[in-house]
């Protein structure tokens, strides 16, 4: 009987293993499909470098 209830909680374990990878690969597709082509705002600031920098 025991060996029956370790069974079930594997298949939970499977289960949300699955479910957290399925919602990953969701996330990485839309990254993907997105490209990340247009940043949030341009970046148009000067910035002063230190004389070693120069």
């Amino acid at each position: 009987m025991s060996r029956h209830v370790q069974i079930e909680i594997s298949q939970k374990v499977r289960q949300r293993i699955a479910i957290g990878a399925g919602v990953v690969l969701v996330i990485l597709g839309w990254a993907w499909w997105d490209g990340g082509e247009e940043p949030l705002h341009p970046m148009e600031q000067t910035v002063n470098l230190a004389e070693a920098g120069q």
